[in-house]
């Protein structure tokens, strides 16, 4: 609808009101003229008054006549009204074509021995004749897990665009087979849509089977209430799928017409393709496969007999499970008892504020009778008080491990399934304190814990599933919530083994991933990496566990050339099973050891292994181009010929589970990036400056010729923060300091220095200027310098206006109101009487810290830290750092005497740091760059808008991600 028909709607509207008050008034009138009309009638005859009765008739005509007005104008409004309505009801009823068409939605995943890559490309046409701003957002589920990849991009008016997103993973196995699902949501009716799968299994496929489009996240049970026809049509494969099948190889192919997607939503498909299949594995030993040096150990044997089981079911019971939660744990509890075998031992407890155990002291016999007693306990349970998690799991370890229980001659399985949906509220509410009881008490139990909800402490219970040989897992509030429970159940119901140990020679193998595992149950499957080194040319294999009666060894060699001719055959089985991941092996790898880097950093809570275990997936991920929890996206523009070799389409990058590649005119690079610290981008040949930008072709700067001063920088530089955060940076070979201001937000951490040395500076918000509060002011209240001193030795400083701490070989704190001093592992850590401290690392690095505090402070000022490089000779040419980058700068500015401004000279220059020129102003400032007080002094001040130019990043590539 237009401006001007919107306009015309409301004219009328107007018209009709002032006649409708016109006719009102006049109508009015007319009534009080009918009220004396008899005595007029009578007195126009009696006394004449003919004018009289003109003037009545005459007013008469008037209202007659606006009555007919405002009728005209009301039918026009109304019919005008009605027509815009219909217009309304017509956009909404019949859409026209949409703006943005989607004219291709292509899926191809490709899976060698259980690793999937999986790229979807979307392909668009704008429908308008202008340039508009999308926001692209392709939805990838996992289970009921949801990651959303944005690109927005400015689109000129009909363009073909294209759209890429890359991602890979492994199928894990359960309940005896893989499941690759592959979302398909494009948005609306696509001409052109397919679906490719292409699987290659070295040992053989034993079934394959595609079930029906999968249109809900929800799970559901379609064996309940269904016959067996209906239960076969609704396992129907969708229409138009082809399915092709060799011994080690299938294929699949879907591609539905545009009437059978609007069969299922005119809207276009909202959906989920599903495969599921299962690979032969007759080998007791597994499936071992050696590819460039790498090797993966697929274990998941058959045909064993189940090992009977003592299952603690430990349910939370509090205030927050009434509804529709404790009812269906309730359903889900009395589907899981009935599944319960003859020779496993089980008992139920519940807690709240308190611990109710149904069978006191000891785990019984899942007979018919204690089942059905069982049912009838669970069905009186009532949801009320508190959470006390702590006093659950201690009752729980009492039942499987008694004081005088006779368990050594047990063959049975403990294992604890606790459930709860909150946070420890009484009693132990520590999480530290209800981790190491629980690591003390249960013993060799294995505990598997379930989030009921978002409001669960779901980092306590993984925490407590690694410390005791478990997993655990969020249940969704959600109508299938039973379901949920009994098929985690069914998951870890029959154990066949325990205490596997998957074992290789350590002169053949090296960085094998986790090998030993407390259970291994029926339908899953245990997967080993690690790397084989080069001379080794059959690789030593060996396994041992626990079945129900015995300890059981196997022992295999691998011929490692074997292995790569079989890898080789199994991989060009299939037409195009082998692309993008001939070498699946290696970053299977990389994914398993990242996967347990991140773990047991969960798992610890000493700062320092953290921050190696955080280091190490770091580097890791960014080598193989993973996007983890210490990694994210980066799209980059490339350089003007490198965008010229690709003009409108890129290659896809595969970023491990998570990659996104968006393509439009131009290409689009993508990388994986610490979150910590900025990006580390190639550095072409000759040599560049320190940090390196895509070429911008920008015009050089024109320069005066009225005075002209030309000085570089190479040597080592002095560089200092303080204040709000005012930056100064004192190149030698410069005549004055290089100052520039950064806009910080309060309680960011900064990366000021890496090379390994680290320092990272917190900001304290601070009050804004009057006439200035749009302008945030921060100051660093605490400096943390962390250094490794040796291969397995580390130290931490952390600075602030309470003291200085210095950990490493224990732990000592310096007042910072006194003199005092600590030498540890050669690091040397001085507080003097000057409000100071001065940091000398033993391989010439040498840092100050002020302390700024005030005896009268006004309202705008804060106590604060200052941070000084006063010595930087030790310091690598790769140092990187909000301030570091500048400890080997190679800098030059041109100076050039300008203009005068109220009879003073200004001078400005020219900064140029490898490709990037920038104007720069010499200015008096008030300096505080060393330890003398404030002082005036000259600066080269970087202009607001320049300084992230100079700085290479936006402030944000300098936050980390911890505090």
């Amino acid at each position: 609808m237009s401006f001007w028909s919107h306009f015309v709607y409301f004219c009328h509207f107007c018209v009709c009101l002032l006649s409708f008050c016109v006719f009102w008034g006049h109508f009015v009138y007319f009534l009080l003229f009918c009220v004396s009309f008899n005595l007029l009638c009578t007195f126009v005859i009696l006394l004449g008054l003919w004018s009289r009765f003109v003037y009545f008739c005459c007013h008469f005509c008037v209202f007659f006549l606006l009555l007919c007005v405002f009728l005209c104008h009301f039918v026009c409004f109304w019919s005008r009204l009605v027509h815009f309505l219909w217009r309304l009801h017509g956009l909404h009823a019949a859409p026209g074509p949409p703006v943005l068409k989607v004219t291709d939605y292509h899926v191809k995943c490709c899976v060698v021995s259980r690793y999937a890559i999986t790229t979807i490309q979307m392909s668009l046409f704008l429908n308008l004749f202008r340039c508009v701003f999308f926001v692209f957002i392709l939805t990838v589920f996992r289970e009921r897990e949801v990651e959303k990849f944005r690109v927005a991009v400015s689109v000129p008016s009909g363009t073909r665009m294209s759209f890429l997103l890359s991602y890979e993973e492994l199928l894990p196995r359960r309940l005896g087979r893989y499941e690759l699902s592959l979302g398909l949501r494009p948005g609306q009716l696509v001409p052109n849509l397919t679906v490719d799968v292409s699987i290659t299994e070295r040992t053989g496929i034993s079934f394959i089977k595609v079930l029906p489009l999968k249109t809900s996240r929800l799970l559901s049970n379609n064996a309940q209430g269904k016959s067996k026809t209906d239960q076969v049509n609704r396992m129907k494969a969708p229409a138009s799928t082809r399915t092709e099948r060799s011994s080690t190889c299938a294929r699949i192919h879907y591609s539905p017409s545009l009437q059978q997607q609007s069969s299922i939503s005119l809207k276009g498909l909202n959906a989920d393709f599903n495969v599921q299949y299962d690979v032969d594995l007759k080998d007791p030993m597994g499936d071992v496969q050696v590819y460039n040096g790498y090797f993966v150990h697929y274990f998941a044997p058959r045909g064993l007999p189940v090992v009977p089981k003592d299952v603690i079911f430990v349910i939370d019971v509090s205030g927050s499970m009434i509804g529709p939660k404790i009812k269906q744990t309730k359903q889900a509890m009395g589907t899981i008892l009935g599944d319960l075998r003859e020779g496993d031992h089980f008992n139920i407890i519940t807690f709240s504020d308190k611990v109710h155990t149904w069978k006191k002291g000891r785990t019984v016999r899942a007979t018919r009778q204690n089942v059905r007693d069982a049912k009838e306990f669970v069905k009186r349970i009532i949801a009320e008080g508190w959470t006390n998690i702590n006093a659950a799991l201690l009752s729980a370890a009492q039942l499987l491990n008694p004081p005088s229980s006779g368990r050594q001659t047990s063959h049975r399985v403990p294992l604890v399934i606790f459930l709860t949906d909150g946070e420890a509220t009484i009693g132990v509410t520590s999480g530290d304190t209800i981790l190491s009881n629980a690591k003390k008490s249960l013993g060799l139990a294995s505990l598997f814990g379930l989030a009921f909800g978002d409001d669960a402490d779901f980092l306590l219970l993984k925490r407590l599933a690694l410390d005791n040989r478990g997993v655990a897992r969020i249940v969704y509030e959600d109508s299938d919530a039973a379901l949920q429970l009994k098929g985690f159940y069914d998951e870890v119901a029959s154990p066949l083994l325990t205490d596997i140990q998957l074992s290789y020679l350590e002169n053949q193998a090296f960085d094998v991933t986790r090998s030993m595992f407390p259970n291994y149950f029926k339908g899953s499957e245990l997967v080993v990496t690690g790397r084989v080194k080069p001379e080794v040319k059959d690789l030593w294999v060996s396994v041992s566990a626990s079945d129900s009666k015995q300890r059981v060894k196997f022992e295999n060699d691998v011929l490692v050339s074997h292995a790569k001719a079989n890898n080789k055959s199994a991989l060009f089985d299939c037409e195009d099973g082998s692309d993008g991941i001939s070498s699946f092996v290696h970053r299977l790898w990389a994914y398993f050891t990242i996967k347990e880097l991140l773990l047991a950093k969960l798992n610890t809570t000493d700062p320092v292994s953290q921050r190696l275990l955080t280091e190490k997936a770091t580097n890791l991920s960014l080598k193989y181009n993973f996007v983890t929890q210490v990694t994210s996206l980066v799209v980059v523009k490339p350089d003007a010929d490198e965008a010229a070799q690709t003009p409108t389409t890129a290659k896809p990058t595969t970023v491990a589970t998570t990659t996104v590649t968006a393509t439009t005119t131009t290409a689009v690079r993508v990388l994986a990036a610490k979150k910590s610290s900025r990006p580390n981008k190639p550095k072409p040949d000759p040599p560049q400056p320190p940090f390196n930008k895509a070429n911008t072709n920008k015009r050089p700067l024109s320069t005066p010729a009225t005075k002209t001063l030309v000085t570089t920088s190479k040597k080592t530089t002095t560089t200092s923060m303080d204040g709000d955060p005012h930056f100064v940076v004192q190149l030698p070979k410069l005549q004055h300091n290089l100052c520039f201001t950064v806009d910080g937000r309060a309680n960011d951490v900064l990366r000021l220095l890496e090379d390994p040395v680290r320092v990272d500076g917190h900001l304290l918000g601070a009050p804004s200027k009057h006439g200035m509060e749009e302008r945030s002011r921060t100051y660093f209240d605490r400096l943390t310098i962390s250094a490794a001193t040796g291969p397995s030795s580390d130290i931490m400083i952390t600075l602030s206006l309470e003291g200085v701490v210095v950990e490493g070989e224990g732990r000592e704190t310096l007042p910072i109101n006194q003199q005092g001093s600590v030498t540890r592992q050669g690091v040397n850590v001085r507080v003097d009487n000057h409000h100071s401290c001065w940091i000398q690392l033993d391989r010439g690095v040498r840092f100050l810290v002020l302390f700024h505090q005030y005896k009268h402070p006004s309202y705008l000022q804060m106590a604060h830290l200052g941070f000084y490089i006063t010595d930087g000779q030790g310091l690598s040419a790769s140092t990187q750092g909000l301030l570091g980058q500048f400890q080997h700068a190679d800098v030059s500015l041109t100076s050039v005497l300008h203009h005068k401004d109220r009879g003073q000279a200004l001078e400005q220059g020219v900064l140029k740091w490898g490709s990037e020129h920038m104007l720069v102003t010499l200015q008096d400032k008030t300096l505080k760059d060393s330890m003398q007080k404030r002082h005036l002094g000259k600066c080269w001040v970087v202009p607001k808008a320049e300084v992230t130019r100079l700085l290479g990043h936006p402030y944000e590539s300098y936050v980390v991600n911890y505090a």
